[in-house]
């Protein structure tokens, strides 16, 4: 009771935030922006250990829907993108099946299930650009060990409607836009920009440890950072993005023949 009052609690906060806040909020444009400044693309299907592979089918037509609801997202100076204000409510009235959610450490289903790679694939690529993350979160626990892993732990973003949010202000001079789609293998991602990027960014991970806890299972923390570069190459600086700690759910020993990860982008 305590959890789906807090449920309903929170996302109706949400909604009173989306009505009553300053945000000016990112709308779409079909017209292309003509430079790219980052892109992405993550495999839609990975087999998992123990996750019956019509979850990762159901998540692939979730992809479907949703993503219309994203491709040419366009943030203009000062306005800033909502995941789920653009999406909406996944329900099975707008042909969201049941897929892989992650819930207090443990695999389960959930209408609208996998799209936290939508939020996994947007948080890496925009933190390849100037824009700025205003919210973003992840899993507590840390489900699938490193096997395949092609980028650093804690460098993805999850999502629950309405209130667990991936929200991008634009605070540069340009504009930006989201280029997004589901292809036969892939969930392939980039942004646009209105003007030549100016900048490059080096995305790595520092002070990365596993340690025992006194209650007898194993946590994991790092610091996920960024060098940037001019067009040049020259360095500018290095600047911290954020800062990550999961229980793990798995032995930090295990083989790596064990369990793959759940998308190669967190």
């Amino acid at each position: 009771m305590r959890l789906y009052i807090g449920m309903k609690y929170f996302t109706l906060k949400r909604k009173l935030e989306w009505l009553l806040s300053n945000y000016k909020l990112a709308g779409k444009c079909e017209a292309l922006l003509p430079f790219k400044y980052y892109s992405h693309k993550t495999p839609l299907y990975r087999q998992l250990k123990d996750v019956d592979m019509y979850l990762q089918t159901n998540k692939v037509a979730n992809l479907h829907i949703a993503v219309p609801k994203l491709h040419l997202a366009t943030i203009k100076p000062g306005e800033t993108f909502s995941f789920w204000r653009l999406i909406g409510k996944p329900t099975k009235r707008k042909g969201y099946k049941k897929g892989m959610v992650l819930k207090s450490g443990h695999v389960t289903t959930s209408t609208g299930g996998g799209l936290c790679q939508l939020t996994n694939l947007i948080y890496w690529m925009t933190i390849h650009t100037p824009l700025t993350i205003i919210e973003r979160h992840r899993h507590g626990y840390d489900v699938f060990p490193d096997s395949n892993r092609t980028q650093p732990f804690g460098s993805g973003a999850t999502c629950f409607y309405n209130y667990g949010d991936l929200m991008i202000e634009n605070n540069t001079a340009h504009t930006y836009q989201l280029y997004i789609e589901v292809t036969k293998e892939y969930l392939e991602g980039a942004w646009l920009c209105s003007h030549l990027p100016e900048l490059n960014y080096e995305v790595y991970e520092k002070d990365h440890i596993m340690q025992s806890e006194f209650w007898g299972g194993y946590t994991r923390h790092n610091l996920i950072h960024r060098k940037k570069y001019d067009i040049q190459g020259n360095f500018l600086e290095d600047e911290y993005v954020v800062e990550n700690h999961a229980i793990m759910m798995y032995s930090p020993f295990i083989t790596s023949k064990t369990a793959l990860p759940l998308n190669n982008a967190e």
